[in-house]
């Protein structure tokens, strides 16, 4: 029998442009882990030390190809001035001081060229660099960033896939020029891969051209051998072009999984799929049938990346998220 194949062996095919022998199964399993150390997410998500400790230890119980050092929708937005309002243990929601009008800028944002430097950033930064020494190159090191479109939508205080609110082109702007620092500071760390976690509705009619938002951030991180994911909302057909250089993911219906037609044409080191977080769970359909319902709507596809629309839940099974990565990979 073949000896299996090394993770870094199939991020450097897709990194060349090369389809892997099999897919990089990536699923963002995170916040879970701040159940293991019996904290609640908001004190997890500002230690290193007890993030790189659950992180190893549920390593144990989750077969996939990387650790997701770190995957929070609100890091970006913290950073540049936004306060989290956590609700419950484990829910925030982003406040601004002043009451922003929505569609316009809150007062008083942070400089982009800081951003680094604020916030939790630097706890991400320290997690990514402790797991680096520690794992070495057993696995590979993932973590999240928010999307142009999906920050500047927060910062635009507007609604999450609205298809009549235009988000205005300075927050546009302005949450492009953030992300690249973030992306550059965690693969400066040691990152391997950078999730772009981009679940707007941006192929919709007038949408901005989400390639050039990303084409420095993209630039950046590729050029620390590293390799960009984007998680792609597939509601709407690609009217737009996709951003070259890096792996598109859209996110599979959690009913009749099948994916757009542009992403089954397309190269396929070139295109990945994302998983709903909840499609594996307790009293859903189980893993064998979200398997044959899969192949059957899109015969033929090998993806090159599998990973998920989102962290998956505390209720999920990593048994059956190690029996999916199994089936997928055969």
């Amino acid at each position: 029998m073949a000896p299996p194949i090394a993770p870094r062996e199939l991020l450097k095919a897709i990194f060349d442009g090369v389809a892997p022998s099999r897919p990089l199964f990536l699923p963002v399993v995170f916040s879970r882990a701040a159940r293991i150390e019996n904290l609640p997410l908001r004190m997890f998500l500002s230690n290193p030390t007890k993030i790189t400790q659950a992180l190893r230890q549920l390593r144990v119980h989750l077969r996939s190809d990387a650790m997701t050092c770190y995957f929070d929708p609100y890091l970006e937005i913290e950073a540049l001035g936004a306060k989290l309002d956590w609700e419950s243990r484990d829910e925030s929601v982003v406040r601004w001081a002043g009451d922003p009008i929505p569609g316009e800028l809150p007062a008083g944002l942070g400089a982009v060229d800081e951003i680094a430097t604020r916030g939790r950033i630097p706890v991400a930064v320290e997690a990514i660099r402790r797991l680096k020494a520690t794992v070495r190159e057993e696995v590979l090191l993932t973590v999240g960033i928010s999307g142009p479109v999906r920050l500047a939508a927060q910062l635009a205080q507007a609604e999450r896939n609205s298809a009549g609110r235009a988000i205005p082109a300075a927050a546009l702007e302005l949450a492009s020029e953030a992300i690249a620092p973030v992306a550059g500071a965690f693969v400066e760390a040691g990152a391997n891969v950078v999730l772009i976690n981009e679940d707007l509705n941006w192929a919709a009619p007038g949408s901005p051209d989400l390639a050039s938002l990303l084409a420095t951030t993209i630039n950046i991180v590729r050029f620390y051998q590293a390799m960009p994911v984007l998680l792609l909302n597939p509601a709407s057909p690609h009217r737009n072009p996709v951003p070259p250089d890096c792996v598109v993911c859209p996110t599979l219906p959690e009913t009749a999984p099948r994916l757009p037609e542009e992403i089954l044409e397309a190269a396929p080191a070139t295109v990945g799929m994302a998983i709903p977080a909840n499609a594996i769970s307790a009293g859903l359909p189980g893993v064998e049938t979200f398997v044959e319902e899969f192949r059957r709507l899109n015969p033929g596809f090998h993806p090159a990346v599998i990973t998920t629309a989102g962290d998956v839940p505390d209720t999920a099974d990593l048994k059956n998220w190690n029996r999916l990565r199994d089936l997928l990979s055969a």
